[in-house]
């Protein structure tokens, strides 16, 4: 069915495939339209959305909801991230099952609240104090919206944490025709409860890489939900090895699952001497810059990455190889599959982004340590404008 949409409408539909019962948020722009829309939709099935008086009300609601068991979600952008920092650091000590969309726009401060922008990528990842992991996507079609909401909530209901779906201006409010009969879905997993009759230690876990069952509070179980440091029951504690424990617990359960992790789309060419490696709205440049490239004579690999953080250093370092024998197909959401036939081809590495370059470096750290040879390149706008495929093509042609 062809439907005439933005990635709001299409993010909202995710969310509600997913089972998302609970939203709360303040109006900013330019997220306020999933605000809307969750205020709207979420009613018709049972389920709550309520506007916040501020940003700091809103998460604090949802992750309220998100421990009574309710599958929670707010949206805001980057001023309304600075607010939620705080209770972001709650929700990964108290190991809360949260989805957070940032729809990035121009800063710093109030900067350019209908400007476009992808400024808040190292933001995301350092959000709160302690420097612990996150898991964030970054759909980069209408599509995507879609099923990588669905993906979100899954993955915080299966790790209980929050896991923030990375976006901006125009990919939320840009509308296009879609076929929405394309859109996948996936399978939706609820987190791991504990057995209502027996004992319950709420942070119990047996290795550190485990995530503990969950008790919803007022239910069954005594369930304590802190701030601070804390022991596997829950309670406040100094001792250097129980705070040992949770701080490699919080940290292994994301690390330790990297691989399972990641989600990248490759389009490979054997030969390619170029990398294009994008995210987001830039990568939809970067796509025609391939295909205008390509159509030159010139020879093109592009890696568009969807999960964010943790970086799919894996992916990447297979996509260095050059010479793929074996790659994702274009539209499928898994991990990609490749394998080196032959020495490396890909001597040149392009990072388009509508930053200074935050995901390049990272890029070019992977790179480098694969081959200290490798030319990391970033085409960079901070000026409120799209990167135009032009630009990107003219480095590879």
């Amino acid at each position: 069915m062809r439907e005439f949409m933005d990635g709001a409408e299409a993010l909202v539909r995710g969310a509600l495939k997913a089972g998302c019962n609970f939203f709360a948020g303040y109006p900013i722009t330019p997220a306020t339209p999933i605000m809307l829309k969750m205020l709207r939709e979420l009613p018709r099935v049972g389920g709550i959305g309520i506007q916040g008086e501020d940003e700091i009300a809103s998460i604090g609601m949802c992750i309220g909801a998100a421990m009574t068991g309710m599958k929670a979600m707010t949206a805001t952008s980057g001023p309304g991230i600075s607010l939620y920092s705080e209770n972001i650091g709650m929700a990964i000590m108290g190991e809360v099952p949260l989805v957070i969309v940032d729809v990035m726009r121009l800063g710093p401060a109030t900067g350019g609240a209908t400007t476009v922008s992808q400024g808040d990528v190292q933001f995301l990842r350092w959000v709160t104090s302690g420097g612990f992991p996150i898991i964030a996507l970054c759909p980069a079609s209408i599509a995507d919206c879609y099923t990588l909401t669905q993906r979100a909530f899954n993955l915080a209901e299966r790790f209980r944490a929050p896991v923030f779906i990375a976006t901006d201006k125009e990919m939320i409010t840009a509308q296009q025709t879609v076929e929405t009969d394309t859109f996948e879905d996936v399978d939706i997993i609820e987190r791991a409860r504990a057995p209502e009759e027996g004992t319950f230690v709420p942070y119990h876990v047996k290795k550190l890489a485990d995530v503990p069952l969950f008790a919803p509070i007022g239910g069954a179980h005594l369930t304590r939900l802190t701030t601070s440091m804390h022991d596997e029951h829950g309670m406040l504690t100094k001792k250097p090895s129980n705070v040992n424990r949770t701080s490699r617990h919080l940290y292994q359960k994301i690390e330790a699952h990297r691989d399972e992790l990641e989600l990248v789309k490759l389009d490979a060419q054997e030969g390619a001497r170029t990398l294009i490696v994008a995210y987001g709205i830039s990568a939809r440049s970067a796509m025609e810059a391939m295909r205008l490239a390509r159509a030159a004579g010139k020879r093109v690999a592009m890696l568009t990455i969807q999960s964010l953080w943790p970086l799919p250093e894996q992916s990447l370092r297979a996509a260095l190889r050059g010479n793929i024998a074996a790659s994702v197909e274009p539209g499928d959401e898994s991990r990609s599959s490749v394998s080196r036939v032959g020495p490396p081809s890909i001597t040149r590495v392009i990072v388009p982004e509508l930053n200074f370059g935050q995901y390049r470096l990272e890029i070019e750290r992977v790179a480098l340590l694969f081959d200290s040879r490798l030319e990391v390149i970033g085409v960079n706008r901070v000026d409120g404008e799209l990167i135009a495929p032009s630009e990107i093509a003219e480095l590879v042609l």
